[in-house]
């Protein structure tokens, strides 16, 4: 099985929650997701420093394995988009 880090940047809005629960729905057991929600920043300012390390500029974005999901920077993640970018494919 392949290891895959998936990590969701959000700002607690409808449409985070919803990338939120499609990528839940998608990982695998070898997937490990993190959430980073940017509304609260964690306390290590762990993921203040990965959305600029990535150069996030919006949210919901999701990133696979230190790369952004396609489908992310031009709008709303898409099931297909994410699978296609390994999530579930364990």
């Amino acid at each position: 099985m392949t290891k895959r880090t998936v990590e969701v940047f959000t700002r607690g809005c409808y449409l985070c929650d919803e990338t939120v629960q499609l990528v839940k729905e998608l990982a695998c057991p070898s997937c490990e997701v993190n959430i980073y929600d940017l509304s609260e920043p964690c306390e290590s300012k762990e993921c203040i420093e990965k959305s600029k390390e990535y150069g996030i500029n919006s949210v919901p974005m999701v990133v696979v394995d230190g790369k952004i999901v396609e489908c992310c920077q031009r709008g709303k993640p898409n099931k297909e988009a994410l699978m296609a970018a390994g999530i579930g494919q364990g």
